[in-house]
């Protein structure tokens, strides 16, 4: 195969495998990896299954998969040629053939309403924050042949981020959620618990700011812009090393940022601390 056909028909996932690379994040279409060049706390590769073709937000870069194997190997085209012609490519035409029918029907809701479902409902109580279920939904899909429900969250990109007790994906693209209410503060989560958990402690005020969920700190990178408006802006991310990054990245670049996460310093994250307390 020439150049072009083996980028047609060479998987990008084959492709990192046969590096031993595997995605941080993923949901059905694309993925975030860690960089191929650099060492990094976040993953800034984002990989798209359908196009084939990869771009590192860190470096502007992207990537086909010969340029990936020239990027890890240091090596010339004819040098990465080699190297994919021993890949077992098999799965990849398989994948190929079926790509059409896999882009447009990669899942299938069958229902979206509100939470009723007394699994999900005792989820959310045990989380204790069933008193904010009108922000979320309860969703029915199917997905690989098998049938799922879970509670569902809009991200502003019309995907669903999907949580229930015992996975975490989304359907449809991944993003932030900006929730205006034409304040000039902004209040940032990591996840949409956290959000559901804050409302929950501000339920009896008037609100006066705006609310980011990043759904992944991975689309941090999709928030920044969106920030620069705000006067305040509050943090509230996880207390792991890498929502401390994040917060110090967020704390170098703007002013009047501060770091909520010290309320509950002791504990993983602000909905953790928030179901610990005795009412």
């Amino acid at each position: 195969m020439n150049c072009e056909e083996i980028k047609k028909n060479i998987g990008i996932r084959t492709v990192l495998e046969s590096f031993n690379l595997f995605p941080v994040k993923e949901n059905l279409r694309t993925a975030f990896y860690f960089a191929l060049d650099r060492e990094e706390k976040t993953p800034s590769l984002s990989v798209d299954f359908i196009k084939n073709k990869a771009f590192d937000f860190g470096t502007g870069k992207s990537y086909d998969v010969i340029s990936i194997v020239q990027t890890i190997n240091k090596c010339s085209v004819s040098d990465a040629l080699k190297h994919l012609e021993k890949l077992d490519f098999s799965q990849d035409k398989i994948e190929k053939n079926n790509k059409e029918g896999w882009q447009t029907r990669t899942y299938e809701v069958s229902k979206i309403h509100e939470i009723i479902h007394p699994a999900l409902v005792r989820y959310l109580k045990e989380r204790k924050v069933y008193e904010q279920s009108h922000f979320i939904k309860e969703i029915h899909f199917r997905l690989r042949w098998k049938n799922y429900f879970g509670i569902g969250f809009l991200n502003d990109s019309g995907g669903m981020e999907i949580r229930n007790q015992y996975f975490k994906i989304c359907l449809g693209d991944k993003d932030v959620t900006l929730i205006e209410n034409g304040a000039d503060e902004i209040a940032v989560f990591e996840g949409f618990f956290d959000f559901l958990s804050y409302m929950n402690i501000e339920n009896e005020k008037d609100s006066n700011s705006d609310y980011l969920i990043l759904n992944s700190t991975a689309m941090l990178y999709k928030a920044e812009k969106k920030l620069n408006r705000y006067n305040k802006i509050s943090l509230f991310l996880d207390n792991d090393s890498n929502g401390k990054m994040i917060t110090e990245k967020l704390i170098i670049k703007y002013e009047n940022v501060e770091d909520c996460s010290l309320i509950y310093h002791n504990f993983k994250d602000l909905n953790e601390w928030f179901c610990s307390r005795k009412l």
